[in-house]
């Protein structure tokens, strides 16, 4: 819930508060948690940036195939294939598809088939808040409906479309988000920094307070006259400092000038802000030093935290192969050729390059000492 708790319709599926332009989520699924969890990833930066990571790290890919001339077929039609409105080539699939399925927990992508050229016309990623899933007669029968209205959606043969769900469960058998749990972590998050800008406001934008005492019976008489002066004074040089010009401001009599708020402190919010990203980047699982954060971590640390996300983003692979490896043999059925295809994935990071040749470093290394010490017995 990305709000305080009001007084509500029992019955709506979401309000929208205008005072403080933040989303209430309700319990269950509907099309508003689409526009929620976009409206999240747009309020914390931070968690924008950590799918930007993880799509960029997983989707290092090549479609293989073991005939030479649908290899060189599959490799044009990978790199020129159309992917929706504007996108091009299979690794813009890739990361679409990617980037739904964390969003969302679930993603359904089509295959549109030109069949008097006998190619792939081009690849579409559905949107999560148009369509729901649900089971059919047959518990493993699925179907689709139009999240508006529950009309059932009509789909091409099962062979020209793919459906992927995130951690799905007997309970949520449609997947769940990885966002899943952040939105209360990020309406704290989003509450200190409005409070910040707030205090900013009251502290930061520094205003003065300008005293005029009267002496005597005399200076009381005009009082009033001399206020005004003083203020008129006082504007103009605070306004000919905005443009860059400096005035003295010089005053007759007990005038004392004070900054308002100046005695008042800012609450530090480094160490609750802290403890909320820590939360929030430990349920994406990536690294601090990843997203420019300079937290104190020994070397130990970095490699096993590394280690952790590299097993997070095989998960991710593990997941889009099959729909990655389903379009490829598609491709190379229109163009005539009757080999299957294999996903490759690369490396994650060139710390892993690294590791693996230092292993057969030390395993050559290791391998000569042997047979060195063999022959010398």
């Amino acid at each position: 819930m990305l709000s305080r708790k009001k007084k509500t319709n029992p019955g709506a599926q979401g309000a929208f508060s205008a005072e403080r332009a933040v989303f209430r989520l309700a319990p269950d699924h509907s099309s508003f948690e689409n526009e929620f969890y976009e409206e999240l990833r747009a309020r914390v930066p931070i968690l924008d940036a950590c799918f930007g990571k993880i799509i960029r790290l997983t989707n290092d890919f090549r479609l293989v195939s073991g005939d030479p001339n649908a290899q060189r077929a599959l490799d044009d039609m990978s790199r020129n294939v159309p992917v929706g409105l504007s996108g091009c080539s299979l690794s813009t699939f890739a990361d679409l598809y990617l980037d739904t399925l964390l969003t969302y927990g679930r993603a359904l992508a089509f295959v549109r088939t030109d069949k008097e050229r006998a190619a792939v016309k081009g690849l579409l990623v559905a949107d999560p808040a148009v369509f729901r899933a649900e089971r059919g007669k047959d518990p493993l029968d699925l179907r689709f409906r139009l999240a508006s209205g529950g009309r059932e959606i009509k789909l091409p043969p099962r062979e020209l479309w793919t459906y992927t769900t995130l951690n799905p469960s007997v309970k949520h058998p449609e997947g769940v988000s990885i966002l899943r749990g952040v939105p209360v972590l990020a309406d704290v998050l989003m509450r200190i920094y409005e409070c910040v800008g707030q205090n900013f406001d009251r502290v930061g934008n520094v205003r003065y307070a300008v005293t005029y005492k009267p002496e005597n019976d005399a200076d009381r008489a005009y009082a009033s006259e001399r206020a005004a002066m003083i203020a008129s004074e006082w504007s103009d040089g605070m306004s000919s400092a905005r443009k860059g010009v400096v005035k003295d401001f010089v005053a007759v009599g007990d005038v004392d000038i004070r900054v308002i708020g100046a005695d008042n402190q800012l609450i530090d919010t480094q160490v609750p802000v802290r403890q909320l990203l820590e939360q929030i980047i430990s349920k994406l699982s990536i690294p601090p030093f990843l997203l420019g954060l300079n937290w104190s971590s020994t070397e130990r640390m970095s490699s096993q935290q590394a280690d952790i996300l590299t097993s997070e983003l095989e998960y991710y692979r593990r997941l889009t192969t099959p729909v990655l490896r389903k379009i490829g043999c598609i491709m190379l059925r229109l163009a005539g050729f009757d080999c299957e295809c294999e996903v490759e994935w690369g490396n994650i990071n060139l710390q892993d390059e690294e590791a693996l040749a230092r292993a057969r470093l030390y395993n050559a290394q290791a391998l000569v000492l042997e047979e060195r010490m063999k022959g010398e017995n």
